[in-house]
């Protein structure tokens, strides 16, 4: 197509094929002296599978099934070797020698690691298994802390995993609630002794023969669902989570 030139020409150039394979060539230098930007890996359903993946196995013992569950979560390492490197939860299996819930023990693994590998805030997974409730009634794990359903245990599961790898972090307590529960719990078991004490050589509230972190006869606390909640100076007082009745 011809180009009509209304203006004078005052001067030209000739561009020789050579010039123009130069002018890529001085470009690269400065383009390589640029600091290349850190590429970070966000988890995301089209991250592939490695070979190998890290993970912990977890014991269920539940008196609603003769056989122990044990939960194994694995996790994927995103960014290894970076200041963003960072595990994240990638898939979930349940293996058991009671096949009676097999159908179902399968369809929630399935779905929980798809949910695993879709990315994004996945805590919120926690809460949804912790508040399934059996019709039958839930149960007592060890240290006192009430579980409603196996999917509730099986969530609880999960949260630990979750807290270890750092997606989830406790409430910080501050040093004055831990001092008051220390010094509750020092006072109910001295008086749990002298009682035993008084009685000729008879246990006390808080020597039984049970593998219980908390003393024999507490309550179930409704801020953290444990047995822990015990009365003294006429106050019901958790000494699991320092929360109390009297406010």
């Amino acid at each position: 197509m011809a180009t009509k030139i209304d203006k004078k020409i005052t001067g030209y150039n000739v561009v020789k094929p050579e010039d123009k394979a130069a002018e890529p060539a001085a470009a690269s230098p400065a383009r390589a002296a640029a600091p290349k930007q850190a590429e970070v890996i966000q988890m995301h359903e089209s991250v592939e599978r490695p070979e190998t993946l890290v993970g912990s196995t977890f014991k269920i013992k539940s008196p609603l099934f003769e056989h122990a569950l044990y939960v194994t979560i694995n996790d994927i390492v995103l960014n290894a070797g970076t200041r963003y490197e960072q595990r994240r939860p990638f898939e979930i299996f349940i293996n058991s020698k009671n096949m009676d819930h097999f159908q179902w023990i399968v369809a929630l693994t399935r779905i929980l690691s798809a949910v695993f590998r879709k990315g994004g805030d996945v805590t919120f997974i926690v809460e949804e298994l912790k508040a399934v409730f059996d019709p039958r009634g839930g149960y007592f794990k060890a240290g006192g802390v009430y579980m409603p359903s196996i999917v509730a245990e099986i969530g609880s599961v999960v949260e630990q995993h979750m807290k270890n790898i750092g997606l989830i972090h406790d409430p910080e307590m501050d040093e004055a609630t831990r001092k008051l529960i220390a010094e509750k719990r020092a006072a109910y078991e001295a008086l749990g002794a002298k009682k035993g004490a008084e009685a000729d050589g008879a246990p006390g509230e808080g020597a039984t023969g049970e593998a219980l972190t908390f003393p024999a006869g507490s309550m179930m606390c409704d801020k953290c669902n444990t047995k822990a909640l015990v009365l003294m100076d006429n106050c019901q007082t958790c000494l699991n989570c320092g929360y109390s009745k009297c406010g």
